[in-house]
């Protein structure tokens, strides 16, 4: 008895091993895809970390004290300038490409804080600092000088405040919540959607052309008077709407699950988005022509595979590529202005819903990356009509 289950296991583990792609798609896929994803995610999030890190940033202050001065000057790529402070500098810190932090210190500053006694309950000096935080640059100075100033006020016994907000309307983070919600939004819904309509089309497509070629169906369609580039075309097509149908549900379940993921009610932050009738039509047309052009790919590598689990095999490098499109928005500021970069397939896709998601939608970009779309679609229906007609691609063994 032993000897018969030693004789199966070593039938099993030579049919194992001896199959290639079986010991690939099993053993060293996994791994690798977990590698291979996992690192791009560090780079971006290191990146998405260091955003600003090196940019210039204006320091305007408004009754600089002499106390202040040697801590000032000693923070990392800023330009001091002592001037006061309009209404209007404070307003344009509402435009989240100004790389500003606003200060505005008491007039005598030093006296009222030597002055001050912590126990007579009294309202301290308040140093009032403005910044945005959708802007990397902003944001990091702002962190960087609250905490010089709360280890200085720490010495001196917490003689002055910082940010005392003495009325509901006081506001000193200038960021407009949409885009503080949008840059957030950016860099991980479009992923997401890629990733949800991609595992859409890998449940169906290779079972609709590559398994009818494991099962000697696939004959039977090409004897019959339907033209060749009409079966490409309806394979592509179905494959798209069905694939579809999956990433809108997948879709639908990621918006519901937002408030949840990005802990929206700790965070303060309201989910009110301003995203107008034009950037949901966007979104839709996108959506679409990159789920066109995803089945249309995958039924081209179906039809060279020689069966389902050959064709697994084959679309797993193209499944590297798309979910590295995917990471992009993490290793970028902002989306590409040159027209060239929305050419490239998958890639254009991502930055236009990137720019969606972050109120940066531009027209150009959106009709380039549409119309390059449906040019490579029509590419693979007309290569897939070619290995239609081909009987060494189609009764491959």
């Amino acid at each position: 008895m032993k000897s018969n289950t030693l004789t199966i296991i070593k039938k099993e583990f030579a049919r194992f091993f001896g199959d290639r792609q079986l010991l690939f798609t099993t053993v060293i896929m996994p791994g690798l895809l977990i590698y291979i994803i996992y690192s791009f995610m560090g780079m971006g999030m290191k990146k998405m970390a260091n955003e600003g890190a090196n940019e210039d940033v204006i320091l305007q202050v408004e009754n600089l004290p002499e106390s202040m001065l040697p801590i000032l000057k000693e923070i990392p790529n800023t330009t001091l300038m002592p001037m006061p402070l309009l209404e209007d500098d404070v307003k344009n810190l509402e435009n989240k490409d100004l790389d500003v932090v606003l200060m505005r210190f008491p007039e005598a500053f030093d006296e009222k804080v030597a002055a001050f006694d912590p126990q007579s309950g009294m309202a301290a000096p308040n140093v009032e600092i403005y910044y945005n935080s959708a802007n990397n640059a902003s944001s990091r100075v702002y962190h960087i000088i609250e905490a010089s100033l709360s280890a200085y006020e720490d010495q001196l016994s917490n003689r002055f405040d910082i940010n005392r907000a003495d009325s509901e309307e006081a506001q000193f983070d200038m960021a407009n919540k949409d885009d503080v919600l949008g840059s957030i939004l950016s860099k991980l819904i479009p992923m997401l959607i890629l990733m949800m309509l991609f595992s859409g089309v890998m449940a169906i497509a290779p079972s609709s052309i590559a398994g009818e070629k494991e099962r000697g169906t696939i004959a039977t369609l090409l004897v019959t008077p339907l033209k060749r580039n009409e079966l490409a075309l309806g394979k592509v097509v179905s494959l798209s709407g069905i694939a579809l149908l999956s990433g809108i549900s997948s879709f639908i379940g990621i918006v519901l699950s937002l408030p949840k993921m990005i802990q929206a009610d700790e965070a303060g932050i309201e989910l009110g988005l301003n995203y107008t009738s034009a950037d949901y039509t966007v979104l839709l047309l996108i959506i679409l022509s990159s789920v066109l052009i995803m089945a249309s790919a995958v039924s081209l590598l179906s039809a060279l595979a020689k069966d389902v689990k050959n064709a697994g095999t084959m679309i797993t490098p193209f499944m590297l590529v798309v979910m590295f499109c995917g990471l992009t928005p993490m290793f970028q500021s902002g989306t590409p202005e040159s027209l060239t970069a929305y050419l490239i397939p998958f890639y254009n896709s991502i930055q236009v819903m990137t720019a969606v998601f972050a109120h940066e939608m531009r027209w150009m970009p959106v009709i380039v990356t549409l119309a390059a779309n449906v040019v490579y679609t029509g590419f693979a229906v007309w290569g897939l009509t070619r290995m239609f007609n081909s009987e060494k691609v189609m009764f491959s063994k």
